[in-house]
């Protein structure tokens, strides 16, 4: 076995819903193993490999990508973040589950669902990392709803010791004292300043530092205003931002569910008919458009993207949760389809499991590239000319200001101490984000500390990457080869990216 599909074996052992909807074999029957023993053996067996790494002949991408994929897990483990991410987001183990569970087929995991709820109750009633009480409280209304709930296919005749096991940590969470909403950063936990220095590094990729990051935001949302103010002053003729993010969130919302539905399949077909003019490669599934499952929205993000498996028994989904709709924007429709969809994380990763690549190389999770690329795709979308509409392209701008916002709140819950009604203040005022919305994303931030930074370096990176390649080619430059070149790599980092893509572009006759 190489090195690449070792270190895929162990990044797969530490997720192994994701090879599970790839249809990928081997992990079927797996649970992420959360226990201390459990998470410092695969640690070591990582660090294992990683050394081995530092002298093998296997090309430099590949043993990039190797490298970082090692890392980002053991920072992720030395953090200890299972011990203090208990709320209602896919970065919290149980509540993971419980969504997951209701999308695959875990019919083969039943009987170790109550031992790996158990393990994630003990880490956190052992641990000296407090969640945020807040959370502690959502958690467990959580694992609440869950109890009341009739019992779920899924749970097959596993259910008594499932729920049992949920009941459990339900008590585990109510017992525990959570930190006050004015200590939400882990700077506020041991070894809380070098672990965030760890997680910026591997979700970003580069050598950003918190503050730079910080005053990064704080030039992009000045920015955004500017264009705020110029299509604002076309749609509705005023330059008041603040006006235009009031209209924004009182207006333009959802009449019913079947519109977002509606909305969201024709910005997809309008995507894939003009898509050839700026891709030279298809991917070979489809594209559909799903609601979350009732039982799953109060829990579930407002809209993701599902990559097909392998076999290509069913295509690629872009889920959208209606919870709320008629008191939603719709302004947020089309960017949303566009960065989740077509084309974005379908284009991206349906292309990527394609190439004849190794699984590791294919399947790496690796956000400051895969987030850039979605990111980097909502104005994309605006030079394909998918935006139907000005209110459209507002909402473009809204998503940009979420992003850049999140490289403020981010840095300064986490780094510089700020309390959670501090991060709440500045999003509202900065993005048309609605109360809930702000209220959401904060709370995301706070349980996956650094996540949310890279979005935004890696578009503006894929951005500078593509401005160089298109100013050394002049003419000879072909924006379809680019985006082939950017998405046949598969994930990599962005220091990576740069270099293949200045590679090939000098080489190029």
């Amino acid at each position: 076995m190489s090195l690449a599909d070792e270190m895929f074996a162990a990044a797969m052992d530490w997720s192994p819903f994701l090879p599970s909807m790839y249809g990928l074999p081997g992990w079927d029957d797996k649970l992420e193993d959360l226990s201390v023993e459990g998470e410092q053996a695969l640690r070591a067996r990582i660090a294992d490999i990683l050394r081995r790494a530092e002298t093998s002949d296997e090309d430099p991408v590949t043993l990039a990508v190797l490298r970082h994929q090692g890392e980002s897990i053991v920072a992720r483990i030395d953090a200890r973040l299972v011990e203090h991410t208990v709320a209602t987001g896919m970065s919290a183990p149980v509540n993971a589950l419980l969504q997951m569970a209701a999308q695959l087929d875990v019919s083969q995991r039943q009987d170790k669902i109550a031992r790996h709820v158990d393990q994630a109750a003990q880490r956190v009633r052992d641990s000296d990392r407090r969640p945020l009480l807040r959370h502690l409280r959502a958690g467990a209304t959580r694992m609440e709803r869950f109890l009341a709930s009739p019992v779920q296919e899924w749970e097959g005749t596993a259910s008594p010791e499932i729920r049992a096991a949920i009941a459990r940590y339900r008590e585990v969470l109510m017992s525990v004292d959570g930190r006050p909403d004015d200590q939400p950063g882990i700077c506020w936990l041991p070894e809380g300043e070098q672990n965030y220095a760890n997680l910026v590094r591997n979700y970003t990729t580069t050598s950003y530092t918190p503050a730079a990051l910080h005053r990064l935001g704080l030039d992009l949302i000045a920015g955004l205003r500017e264009e705020y103010a110029e299509i604002g002053s076309r749609v509705w003729g005023t330059s008041d931002v603040l006006e235009i993010f009031h209209r924004l969130r009182r207006e333009l919302l959802w009449d019913n569910e079947d519109q977002m539905v509606e909305h969201a399949v024709d910005a997809i077909a309008r995507a894939e008919a003009v898509a050839p003019q700026w891709f030279g490669r298809m991917p070979k599934v489809g594209c559909q458009v799903l609601l979350v499952g009732e039982a799953e929205r109060p829990t579930a993000p407002i809209a993701y993207y599902q990559p097909a498996p392998l076999d290509g028994s069913r295509p690629g989904t872009y889920w959208l949760n209606p919870l709320g709709a008629t008191e939603r924007s719709r302004t947020l429709s089309e960017v949303t389809a566009f960065h989740e969809a077509v084309p974005g994380h379908h284009y991206q990763l349906s292309i990527a499991a394609e190439t004849e690549q190794s699984n590791l190389r294919r399947f790496a999770f690796i956000e400051a590239y895969l987030e850039g690329w979605g990111l980097y795709t909502e104005r994309l979308a605006d030079e394909m000319g998918l935006y139907s509409s000005e209110e459209q392209r507002l909402g473009m701008l809204g998503l940009d200001a979420m992003r850049a916002g999140r490289l403020v709140v981010d840095t300064g819950i986490h780094a510089f101490g700020w309390t959670r009604q501090q991060a709440v203040d500045f999003l509202r005022e900065n993005t048309v984000m609605t109360e809930p919305e702000i209220n959401s994303e904060v709370d995301r931030y706070i349980e996956v500390p650094g996540q949310a930074l890279a979005y935004m370096v890696g578009r503006l990176e894929i951005q500078r990457i593509r401005g160089e390649a298109a100013a050394r080619l002049g003419d000879r430059f072909d924006v379809r080869a680019f985006h082939d070149l950017v998405i046949g790599l598969g994930p990599v980092p962005l220091s990576v990216l740069d270099q293949e893509v200045t590679a090939r572009t000098a080489a190029s006759p």
